[in-house]
């Protein structure tokens, strides 16, 4: 199994657990940690065994604080290797071309992110692309760019799709003066479950088994599908969807179920 200087890496049958493993600096990403993330996600994307990812921050203060400030940082303040490439502006690395599952890896598996303290700034690379958010009922969340006279650009944009536009302009703009709490970010619609410290694991390991249960052709045409429905227009998503349909039916799969169905079995349900 592969090991990792600033992660931290589980398998559990089809189930993979990615810590952020650098808690003494609240699990702030340094160069190593985004590298490292990224070949993660694309060692991931190509394991077949691998149907649900959980990713997840050491200790129970923090999730992720973003760019590790504590580093010898380069060009206007980011990290070295990051930053204006080059004599113009033109060319430009970010923390995107890192950390981000879909965006920077190409990665279509179903990523559940289980939140268990802090998330604010380049946390939001993360966030913006899980399928979904558990939060412990601790944690918060906030964007301090501009109390430090930095521009948030790149994650406000990215997490615009998650939400409501005044509510990621009032995290913006309020910078470190205010944090979201679990539950508020619960309302408006960023997380999905809120639940106490001690279940947030298992709360995680609940949704995924449930996941992963399920055929990986329909999972991963369904999450690609809604993704479109984000980044593309309503008419253009649709026609896309029809292809989508086609390619993401498991026929057996589909077969078995049908005759579940048909003896009028049910599977336990739950309710949120």
């Amino acid at each position: 199994m592969t090991s990792y200087e600033t992660l931290g890496y589980d398998e559990e049958g089809p189930i993979a657990w990615v810590t952020l493993n650098r808690p003494e600096v609240h699990n702030a990403f340094n160069f190593t940690m985004m590298k490292e993330l990224h070949s993660c996600w694309r060692s991931l994307r190509d394991n077949d065994d691998i149907r649900v990812i959980v990713l997840t921050g050491a200790g129970d203060k923090a999730f992720c604080t973003g760019i590790d400030r504590t580093e010898q940082v380069g060009n206007k303040g980011h990290l070295n290797d990051v930053g204006q490439r080059g004599a113009t502006p033109f060319h430009h690395d970010e923390p995107d071309d890192y950390l981000p599952p879909k965006t920077a890896a190409d990665l279509w598996k179903p990523v559940i992110a289980a939140v268990n303290g802090m998330a604010c700034a380049g946390a939001f690379y993360l966030l913006a692309e899980a399928e979904f958010i558990i939060s412990a009922e601790h944690a918060t969340y906030f964007d301090p760019h501009v109390t430090y006279g930095m521009a948030t650009v790149m994650e406000s944009i990215m997490m615009r799709q998650r939400m409501p536009m005044g509510e990621i302009m009032r995290m913006s703009l309020m910078g470190s003066a205010e944090r979201v709490t679990a539950r508020r970010a619960y309302e408006v619609g960023l997380v999905s479950e809120v639940v106490p410290a001690g279940q947030l694991r298992s709360a995680a390991r609940e949704a995924a088994s449930v996941i992963a249960a399920q055929s990986p052709l329909a999972i991963q045409a369904t999450i690609r599908a809604l993704w479109y429905a984000q980044e593309v227009g309503y008419r253009q998503a649709l026609d896309i969807g029809k292809t989508l349909v086609m390619l993401g039916t498991d026929q057996s799969v589909l077969s078995e179920n049908q005759k579940v169905f048909q003896s009028g079995t049910r599977k336990p349900w739950r309710t949120r």
